[in-house]
């Protein structure tokens, strides 16, 4: 008897999953709202203009001191972008950690 009952669950439980996966397969892909595009500050800009204009040099006839010049330069430019994002980073283990803590205290 508990195994019949046992059989019966899951195949309960397997046809209830079938169908799910196949309406996310059929989803229409163009009803997704089209996102506008974000606009860049100014600043930001002038930054990354520069960056494009430093990639695009020709830098086979300048002086090892121009070269490390220009190499100070792109690491201060993308220090900047880098520090102007405001957003909250987790590392990897900080997202385990707080996985592990949610887990006990549930």
């Amino acid at each position: 008897m508990k195994k019949s009952t046992l059989c019966l669950l899951i195949l309960v439980l397997s046809i209830g999953f079938f169908p799910n996966t196949m309406l996310a397969a059929s989803g229409n892909l163009s009803t997704t709202p089209v996102t506008e595009p974000v606009e860049v500050p100014a600043h930001v800009q002038v930054q990354l203009d520069r960056l494009n204009e430093i990639k695009a040099m020709d830098k086979s006839d300048m002086s090892s001191t121009e070269k490390k010049a220009l190499r100070k330069e792109v690491k201060v430019i993308k220090s900047s972008l880098r520090s102007s994002n405001s957003g909250i980073y987790l590392s990897v283990g900080a997202i385990i950690i707080i996985v592990l803590l949610l887990i006990l205290l549930l």
